[in-house]
C-alpha cells in the first residue's frame, strides 16, 4: 500500500488494520480454537478497495 499511495502512517494504520482483520472478527466466534494464518494474498484480497481508492491518500 505504501508504494501506490503516499505512506500509510501510524495515523492510518488503525484503519487499515480494522479493515483487514473485518472479517475474521466478525466471524470470531466460527474460528474459536482454530489458527488463523494470514498471508499476502489475504492482505492483498482484504485490502484492495483501500489501496485502490484515492481517498486514503487525503
Amino acid at each position: 500500500m505504501n508504494e501506490t499511495v503516499e505512506h500509510a502512517g501510524a495515523r492510518r494504520l488503525p484503519t487499515v488494520m480494522e479493515k483487514l482483520l473485518e472479517q475474521i472478527s466478525f466471524n470470531a466466534m466460527d474460528h474459536c480454537g482454530k489458527m488463523i494464518s494470514i498471508d499476502a494474498d489475504y492482505v492483498r484480497q482484504q485490502l484492495s478497495d483501500i489501496v485502490n481508492s484515492t481517498g486514503i491518500s487525503k
